[in-house]
């Protein structure tokens, strides 16, 4: 055969043969690993990325801001323990969905967020490129691990790495950057079909130590006032039976942060919700599930916790959560479905229920705090206050417990923690650990997709503003999305002066504002509602419907108070006003 014969059919062959590019491996490694929702916003250098993932079957919700959709992705990671997926533009893009990332990683929810990137040779030497930043060195302290993919024959090995980083042990937010170029990159078809990875047990169970499961019963058993936390961990395992099972068989109060709220109805018997500040002061025991003593919990001391000396249990995948604030008499380390079922195991059949007269204590003491609550639920006054209309909230839950409740706001946040009880796990979405404000419409949309359930989106005025244009997204993708606002005309309350000029006071927004009418406006649902009564027949109006609405409840604007519950936390200025 001649060179030239030869070299004809050489190039014949390599015509025919098959290729593959970025583009395409990323998307076939995202669904090899079952990963089906993307939530971003398109731009340069990811436009076509999205349009080819929705062409080939992703699902890809497009948002309005990075953050929002970085909060929708983070949510959905929490929902269904897979990390959730967010992809921005580079540069100003992902600094958006940066804080949704560290907001993921602090709140322990698996995501992952995918950005952009300008290419390495021009962002290292500084030599200008379009939104030229070195996004990896970034992203890096505020997330679990962050990687690079420089060659298309390395995705499958990404996304892996980020996926186990996501979920395994305690979960967080993965950054992996993508350049512009890689999306590009040409390689045969087989070949690049053979680098993607599925990745096999993600997050393992880990087991605890028996002797630390014998240590921590050796410590209930001795207890005169135990009392059981359970955190949003306890929420994100999904280990809702032997949590319950824990809880019945040990015979033990439990009082739920607001995010494990619904792991035991809050009508359950043994629920202390309601009184929350008599077992912090009076137990003596604390077995923490999935719980951390920061700063929700006074980090385990203080007048909050009274002077009876305290010992601590805690369950917790991460050792280092030991000892963060004060000493823990006996550390479980593991994953929580089997630590509290090694637990479960080890109490045998004839395990003794706690004390009957701790039990009845705090009885006593919940029964008495919701008969003085009852009351202020049941108002009808207009302008509505706070009670009279989350007592109308309350009730719709109850009739809907399967209904996702999304939660945000300073005064809208601290009272529906406690007024609105909830009956399913989670059901119940709010700020979490950082308490931030504008997870609002992120977290609606990423339920409404993800569980299929009907979303309430109770919402103070001032925490709708960081993702209120979202609501264009909401009926773009017509969600059985409800967003209740609790309009006082400003953060925290409405009323603030400016008592030196014209300007209005830096807490105070304009007078009767009307959100119902931003709903209106994209084709949802709005309504105004003034006192309870119309409240109530506007939300379940929205929720038997199933279409995007925005109530805009006008609450008074002197109801509410600073910071909520939280107000110690803003600074007093030492100077006496003269």
């Amino acid at each position: 055969m001649s060179a030239a014969v030869q070299s004809l059919e050489t190039k014949t062959a390599d015509a025919e043969q098959e290729l593959t590019d970025g583009f395409n491996l990323m998307i076939d490694a995202l669904k090899l690993n079952g990963l089906t929702t993307i939530y971003g916003v398109p731009g340069i250098p990811i436009t076509d990325f999205g349009r080819m993932a929705q062409a080939a079957g992703i699902r890809v919700i497009s948002f309005r801001h990075e953050q929002n959709a970085g909060n929708a992705a983070s949510i959905a990671g929490f929902l269904t323990k897979k990390p959730g997926v967010c992809l921005t533009v580079s540069a100003p893009g992902f600094l958006n969905g940066l804080t949704a990332l560290a907001h993921a990683t602090t709140n322990c929810f698996p995501m992952i967020l995918i950005s952009g990137s300008s290419e390495r040779e021009i962002v290292d030497l500084q030599q200008g490129d379009y939104e030229e930043m070195d996004q990896l060195a970034i992203a890096k302290p505020l997330c679990k691990a962050a990687f690079r993919v420089l060659h298309a024959a390395d995705i499958g090995i990404g996304l892996a790495r980020a996926i186990r980083a996501a979920v395994s042990g305690r979960p967080g937010g993965v950054y992996l950057d993508l350049p512009a170029k890689l999306f590009g990159q040409v390689m045969n078809a087989e070949a690049g079909a053979k680098s993607l990875v599925k990745v096999i047990d993600a997050a393992p169970a880990q087991i605890p130590a028996p002797s630390a499961v014998k240590r921590a019963l050796d410590v209930l058993k001795g207890a005169k006032r135990p009392l059981i936390i359970l955190g949003k961990g306890a929420a994100y395992a999904q280990a809702d039976d032997d949590i319950r099972a824990l809880v019945e068989k040990s015979g033990i109060p439990f009082l739920p942060m607001s995010m494990a709220k619904g792991l035991l109805p809050d009508l359950h018997p043994l629920c202390a919700g309601a009184a929350r500040s008599t077992v912090l002061k009076d137990a003596d025991v604390v077995m923490l599930i999935g719980a951390r003593l920061n700063w929700l919990l006074s980090h385990g001391k203080g007048k909050t916790w009274g002077t009876a000396p305290k010992k601590f249990i805690q369950i917790d995948i991460e050792p280092k959560e030991m000892d963060s604030n004060v000493e823990i008499v006996a550390p479980v380390v593991g994953d929580i479905g089997s630590c509290v079922s090694a637990l479960l195991a080890a109490m045998g059949s004839n395990w003794s229920a706690a004390p009957a007269d701790w039990v009845k204590t705090v009885s006593s003491k919940r029964e008495e705090n919701v008969a003085k609550m009852a009351p202020r639920l049941m108002n009808n006054n207009s302008p509505m206050d706070y009670h009279g209309a989350l007592g109308v909230l309350r009730t719709i839950i109850k009739e809907r417990p399967d209904a996702i409740l999304v939660n945000e706001g300073a005064n809208t946040l601290d009272l529906a923690r406690g007024v609105i009880d909830m009956y399913q796990p989670r059901k119940r979405l709010d700020v979490g650990t950082w308490g931030v404000m504008g997870i609002g419409m992120g977290y609606a949309i990423a339920a409404a997709i993800e569980t299929g359930k009907p979303v309430l989106a109770v919402e103070g005025d001032s925490a709708f503003g960081f993702s209120g244009m979202e609501v264009e997204t909401i009926c773009r993708y017509k969600l059985p999305v409800c967003i209740v606002i609790f309009n006082n005309d400003g953060i925290y309350r409405g009323t603030d002066l400016n008592s030196v000029g014209s300007d209005p006071a830096p807490t105070v927004f304009v007078k009767g504002s009307r959100y119902d009418k931003m709903m209106e406006a994209f084709g949802g649902v709005g309504v105004h509602a003034t006192t309870p009564d119309e409240l109530k027949r506007a939300v379940n109006a929205a929720m038997d419907s199933g279409k995007p609405t925005l109530i805009n409840a006008a609450i008074d604007p002197a109801a509410g108070s600073e910071s909520g519950r939280i107000g110690n936390l803003n600074p007093q200025s030492a100077l006496k006003k003269k």
